[in-house]
């Protein structure tokens, strides 16, 4: 695990070139605190910072094949790094070094650019090969981990991130409008989009090779989630198999590995997982809440653990804590994200570090590949429907009126219920929110309660001139605007809930805040053969109308208690009621002269509308908490980079 960047030109680094590529690297020490190293070619810097995991007295980079011809830095894990060590030695190869990525260069001299579809993983890397003079960037099938692109005339710089990136000055702090106004609905900027105009994310399953001897750049998808052929046979078998084959490679390690364990089902299956790969070496790690409010799961967290004969370790974040590190918090996810559990992600991997256990693992993944929202449950029908031509049938009309409806009598269900409806009363929320929609749009995002608020506070926020720059850019519909026919529903909506919220959301934030404490973040179920079982299962017998996580429930019934079957989902959810009302008080009046307003970002009228006082039901604190992390990011990603932003969206005077 580390960070990478590097520089790819066209003609020769100039010596100021070289020293930012150098500055870049540098201010990733915090993924690798353990070291650093460079390739210093003529057209080709390569960089890194090293966390030492797996080989650690001799995985350094660079790393090297056996003539030195090919060089690669790479940032992640190859899980199977054992299984295709032996194959390629048993084909002649000789291995430098014990380093799982050690394998890339192997695999690639092997199989040429088929290479890729050899590693299971999460990884970034650069491989540059010096006799066919090419070099190659690439990024895991799920994307879990970074690679920021910056493209001028003859040079492509990269880097694990955003904030590092900028640090090289290659280009000014501007905003992009249409990033923007996808924030306002996403809570975060989906890929391969970036907030900063010049500056995109290589998307996840891609590679893009550049040719130096005529500098021709290609950019390929090898791998889309959507594309798993179906899948028949016992859904509860396949799922076993495969959580056990990932519990074998997702432990594998020369430093000591934690889970975060919050006793709901997805960390507990995690922790049952790897405890039964490797008795006595995993530590359970949980965070907590003053005055143990109902969030607060160490109770149960450390039952389980006990139960498993692991370690048990906890922390406690205030709200004192929360709002007096917010704008610092809001800095170290990279990109703005509006999303109040990233505080208890930094404490975790916080208390990992602390107790010298330098590996994580936490339970992403298992909502968005199971159907754990039923909000995308009813999308996906919905979806059938619209192209079906029934979704506006008098019928369905009462069918989504009764999907409306809690589902049962839980605290939890009857909560969303009753925000759906305060919603209604307040103008953002709509009982068909695809009303009026073009036929290629598949009914998705626009069912959630965030990309409404979004919908409904984005024109009332945003300057006009900003908003209307926004609107002549990709709408933050597009991303689930398709042409027609398109294929099978609920796989391109399992597909589309992955490559949006569990990695812009989950995988970001979870990357970048264990990250800055110098953790490397695993993610089990977000490995893509299990990523592709679900999806296989999906295609051949849809299950979208089964309660939630049917399939992944029943499977882990073998390995957990009834006790943690049947608790109510809560995961590392912050006391938000405490938190977010302490949050408005000490920064009511920070968004009045800060960078959005004098920017002609956000408009003064907006500003002072969301901080008035009112009902924490309305969208306007809402609205607040995603302009304040916005606000706190730019602030600091521009001091970072030392390139003022000074364009500001105005509107023309008239004529």
């Amino acid at each position: 695990m580390c960070g990478i960047s590097g520089l790819i030109s066209r003609h020769l680094i100039a010596p100021p070139a070289r020293d930012a590529a150098r500055r870049i690297n540098a201010s990733m020490v915090h993924r690798g605190p353990d070291g650093e190293g460079e390739h210093a070619g003529d057209r080709v810097h390569f960089a890194m910072r090293r966390l030492a995991i797996i080989d650690l007295t001799g995985g350094w980079q660079p790393l090297y094949n056996e003539d030195k011809s090919i060089i690669l830095v790479a940032n992640g894990e190859v899980y199977n790094y054992i299984e295709l060590q032996k194959d390629l030695k048993a084909r002649g190869h000789q291995y430098r070094t014990g380093s799982d990525c050690e394998s890339i260069i192997h695999a690639y001299e092997e199989f040429g650019e088929a290479f890729i579809h050899k590693l299971r993983g999460m990884y970034a890397f650069a491989l540059f090969d010096t006799r066919k003079n090419k070099v190659i960037l690439g990024r895991d099938r799920m994307g879990e981990k970074p690679m920021y692109l910056c493209e001028r005339d003859g040079e492509i710089w990269f880097a694990s991130e955003l904030r590092s990136i900028m640090t090289g000055g290659m280009v000014p702090f501007e905003l992009d409008p249409a990033a923007i106004h996808m924030y306002y609905h996403y809570n975060y900027v989906p890929e391969p989009r970036t907030p900063i105009v010049g500056i995109r994310k290589l998307p996840a399953g891609h590679t893009l090779t550049i040719d130096l001897n005529e500098w021709r750049v290609r950019e390929e998808c090898y791998w889309k989630l959507e594309d798993a052929p179906p899948l028949e046979g016992d859904p509860i078998e396949h799922i076993l198999q495969e959580l056990d084959t990932i519990a074998e490679l997702i432990t594998r390690s020369d430093v000591p590995v934690g889970v975060a364990l919050s006793a709901g089902i997805d960390s507990s299956a995690v922790a049952a997982m790897v405890a039964k790969k490797r008795p006595g070496q995993i530590h359970a790690l949980s965070v907590g809440y003053p005055g143990r409010p109902r969030q607060d799961e160490r109770h149960e967290a450390e039952r389980f653990a006990r139960q498993l004969g692991l370690p048990f370790h906890d922390t406690e974040v205030s709200v004192r804590e929360f709002v007096e590190l917010f704008a610092e918090r809001a800095l170290w996810r990279d990109d703005p994200i509006a999303d109040t559990a990233g505080h208890s992600y930094f404490a975790v991997s916080r208390l990992s570090r602390d107790k010298n256990i330098p590996v994580l693992l936490m339970g992403q993944g298992g909502d968005e590949l199971f159907w754990g929202y039923t909000w995308t449950q009813n999308a996906a029908r919905w979806s059938r429907l619209k192209a079906d031509g029934e979704l506006y049938s008098i019928s369905n009309k009462l069918s989504r009126l009764r999907a409306t409806l809690p589902r049962s009598m839980s605290m939890y269900s009857m909560r969303q219920w009753a925000l759906q409806t305060i919603g209604r009363l307040y103008g953002y929320r709509h009982l068909n929110p695809d009303a009026g929609s073009p036929p290629e749009q598949m009914v998705f995002y626009n069912k959630s309660m965030e990309y409404q608020i979004g919908t409904y506070g984005a024109q009332r926020v945003l300057t006009r001139a900003f908003y209307e720059k926004a609107l002549g850019g990709e709408l933050p519909a597009a991303l689930f605007t398709f042409p027609r026919p398109w294929g099978d529903v609920g796989a391109l909506i399992t597909s589309l809930i992955c490559s949006t919220y569990l990695r812009e959301n989950g995988m970001v934030q979870g990357d970048r805040l264990s990250m800055a404490n110098s953790v490397e973040l695993r993610l089990p179920l977000s490995d893509y053969r299990l990523a592709e079982i679900a999806v296989g299962l999906r295609k051949a017998r849809p299950d979208d109308h089964l309660e939630p996580k049917a399939h992944l429930k029943k499977a882990l019934a073998t390995m957990l208690p009834e006790w943690i079957m049947n608790r109510p989902k809560t995961g590392f959810t912050p006391p938000s009621k405490e938190w977010v009302p302490a949050l408005v008080d000490a920064h009511r009046n920070t968004l009045d002269d800060g960078y959005l307003v004098s920017h002609g970002i956000i408009s003064p009228e907006g500003c002072k509308r969301m901080t008035q006082k009112q009902s924490r039901h309305s969208p306007w604190t809402d609205l607040f908490y995603r302009s304040l992390v916005l606000e706190f990011w730019a602030r600091g990603v521009e001091a970072a980079s030392g390139v003022k932003h000074h364009h500001a969206y105005r509107v023309p005077a008239p004529v």
